[in-house]
């Protein structure tokens, strides 16, 4: 039988005739190119080389913006102050001259109590401090003619005393059958009805001072302390309204449970509009400051788990910034710390450490993003 050499025989031997020529020389012809030397670099050689170029980098200037901050609180409205007008003494209520929702204004007549035997008591007190009075000067005047001793005379002066005592008290208790009112405001329940027996400290009208109005609220410990009496505040009503108004009051010692801090906001009221327990959010207004904008990208952590950036020395040597992180926000963090004109890694940032030289190139998308 005869062998036939075929087409695909000699394209076979043609690969391999190729193959066993590569192997023989020992280099890879990539593209129709390949080293004219004939002479090849190790990995360690080509890693050696690689190594004495400056590692680049991305970096953007900082510079300092003023800074607005608010702080939001959120709480209720309360009036200023809540006082009952007591009894001072024990009667059957005759007359309330006020009603609920009414104005009260400080000094008026509020409720009156029936006197009773009280103008007998005046009477009688009177009666005897006349009695007295004539005694008193009876005696005197013998005792001057040397016909009443001393000791009589002073028993005399001491009656005379005590008379005049007893009268001022029964003009005291018919005055106090006269509730007045010792502050302004609107009345309110609780509120005693006529023909009811009110006994000493017991309530006549109640009344509810809102001029000003307070807003209550508590501020977190971390911001306690950038609040300070005086500061301008805006409040939102539940309903929509807007009043603006100062702080007065900062709590001293926090909640145990919640560790905030309760402050007061006193808002003018004058027309009253304003009620007490009104839900409301207010806005405290921080004096500006300068600090520095950065994105969340450019802050990383140091070993210790401190919180800072990469800079750029004038060597182009790398160093760790610490920053303080003031606010986060939609446009990024808000810091303290870096100092004005100081260049900070904007990418790369990862892959270079303390002390280590770079290769700067200024990050102009970055640095406009920063001044936008």
């Amino acid at each position: 039988m005869t062998f036939r050499i075929k087409g695909s025989h000699i394209v076979a031997l043609a690969i391999c005739a190729g193959i066993g020529g590569w192997m023989y020389n020992g280099q890879l012809i990539t593209s129709g190119q390949g080293d004219p030397s004939g002479e090849l670099k190790t990995i360690a050689e080509r890693s050696a080389e690689n190594a004495s170029d400056l590692f680049k980098v991305r970096y953007v200037a900082l510079y300092p913006e003023l800074r607005s901050e608010r702080i939001h609180v959120r709480g209720r409205t309360k009036a200023n102050a809540i006082v009952t007008i007591r009894s001072e003494t024990v009667g059957i209520v005759k007359k309330r001259l006020v009603n609920k929702g009414q104005v009260v204004q400080k000094g008026d007549l509020v409720c009156v109590i029936e006197r009773g035997a009280r103008e007998a008591k005046l009477a009688q007190a009177k009666a005897q401090l006349a009695q007295a009075e004539g005694d008193h000067a009876a005696n005197s005047a013998l005792a001057k003619r040397g016909f009443a001793s001393k000791t009589k005379l002073n028993q005399m002066k001491f009656a005379l005393d005590a008379a005049k005592a007893s009268l001022i008290q029964a003009e005291i208790d018919i005055a106090r059958t006269e509730i007045h009112a010792n502050a302004s405001g609107i009345v309110q329940d609780p509120i005693v009805e006529v023909g009811e027996m009110l006994t000493i400290g017991g309530a006549c009208v109640t009344l509810i001072d809102n001029d000003p109005m307070l807003f209550v609220g508590q501020v977190s410990e971390r911001e306690i302390g950038k609040v300070k009496l005086g500061m301008k505040a805006n409040v939102v009503l539940v309903s929509g309204e807007k009043v603006s108004g100062k702080i007065r009051y900062i709590a001293a010692s926090s909640d145990a449970q919640t560790r905030t801090f309760q402050i007061e906001i006193e808002l003018p009221n004058s027309d009253r509009t304003i009620r007490d327990g009104l839900t409301a959010s207010a806005s405290v207004e921080l004096p500006p400051e300068l600090a520095y904008r950065l994105s969340p990208s450019w802050v990383g952590l140091a070993d210790n788990g401190e919180i800072g950036i990469s800079a750029l020395n004038d060597d182009d040597t790398v160093r760790f910034v610490p920053v303080k992180i003031l606010a986060r926000t939609k446009d990024g963090f808000w810091v303290s710390g870096p100092s004005e004109g100081m260049r900070i890694i904007s990418l790369g940032r990862e892959y270079v450490g303390d002390g280590e030289k770079v290769m700067p190139v200024a990050d102009k998308v970055a640095s406009a993003e920063v001044q936008q």
